[in-house]
């Protein structure tokens, strides 16, 4: 059973950052790709960002430039570093890891708010 737990959200001011972090039961080299999904209320999940087994990297429009995906094989995490956060990247973001099946950490809020 693939466990994934989120960390690293909270109350952010806007122009500020978080780190969220992504810690996987074991060997993440076993998924495909990772990564991390949101959701703000009444709008539906959006793929935030995306890595590889490879390294590869995708982004959403609205973060490129200010999220960063990276992943850490040794520790078996993944983080999305988030910096100029604005007002409207509130909402609860969720890690996904796929394999032949995709799995979901349980989700954590991150709130940007003066």
């Amino acid at each position: 059973q693939v466990q994934l737990v989120e960390s690293g959200g909270g109350l952010v001011q806007p122009g500020g950052s978080l780190r969220l972090s992504c810690a996987a039961s074991g060997s993440i080299l076993r998924f495909s790709a990772m990564g991390w999904y949101r959701q703000a209320p009444g709008k539906q999940r959006e793929l935030v960002a995306i890595i590889t087994s490879g390294g590869n990297t995708n982004y959403a429009d609205s973060v490129k430039g200010r999220f960063t995906i990276s992943r850490d094989n040794a520790k078996n995490t993944v983080y999305l570093q988030m910096n100029s956060l604005k007002p409207e990247d509130t909402a609860v973001y969720y890690c996904n890891a796929l394999a032949l099946y995709p799995y979901w950490g349980q989700g954590i809020q991150v709130t940007v708010s003066s």
